[in-house]
């Protein structure tokens, strides 16, 4: 991922075991991870069950909140692909039967947003 799309404040894709390597403490027996994510210091994690949301926090990033979204609870998501003078793709979950998106994010040139619409439908969609 670039500098410049860092600043942006896009995502860009994370291996798979990177990503198992710095967060399987997080993970339940049986779960696997597998998309992620990272945006800056932030990161977010697809896995067999859930969506995580890891919010690095504080000018050290040394505190650090893990939101963990049931698929169950997504009702509703959407992707924008990117366009010729907007280079970057957006994902924008609901959770339960909220007016505004729960969650936006912002992805980079790297990520497919249709591998992350699949994931996605594939768990909410159940």
């Amino acid at each position: 991922m670039g500098l410049f799309a860092s600043i942006m404040g896009n995502a860009g894709v994370v291996s798979q075991e990177e990503l198992t390597k710095e967060y399987s403490k997080l993970l339940t027996e049986g779960e696997v991870i597998e998309l992620g994510f990272k945006l800056i210091r932030d990161v977010f994690i697809f896995t067999s069950k859930r969506l995580i949301l890891v919010d690095k926090q504080g000018f050290t990033g040394n505190k650090t909140e893990y939101l963990s979204v049931a698929y169950k609870c997504i009702s509703r998501f959407s992707i924008e692909t990117a366009g010729t003078f907007d280079l970057d793709a957006e994902l924008k979950i609901w959770i339960s039967s909220e007016n505004s998106p729960s969650i936006i994010k912002k992805f980079d040139n790297s990520v497919n947003v249709y591998d992350v619409q699949r994931v996605l439908a594939h768990h909410a969609l159940k």
